[in-house]
């Protein structure tokens, strides 16, 4: 999946634009220029992994600047202690 794609998938799990924008802080013009260049900074990314509750991780949206989890870790995103 391409970071346009993922920022797309942000988008309909939110519900729109505007309150995946809501709930990463942001505006929704931020959210829509996110898409259209493809790319996050890292604290959007960050903060989309947070308002998706992981289900669109930051190692995706940023690979080069996490490495996804290896196989059989557990990721915190905040939301309780990792294992």
């Amino acid at each position: 999946m391409t970071v346009r794609s993922l920022i797309q998938a942000a988008i309909t799990l939110a519900g729109s634009e505007a309150k995946l924008g809501d709930a990463c802080g942001v505006s929704q013009s931020a959210i829509w220029k996110a898409k259209k260049a493809g790319r996050v900074s890292g604290e959007l990314a960050v903060r989309i992994d947070w308002a998706t509750d992981g289900a669109i991780p930051r190692h995706r949206l940023r690979p080069d600047l996490w490495e996804a989890p290896t196989r059989g870790a557990v990721e915190s995103h905040g939301h309780g202690v990792a294992a």
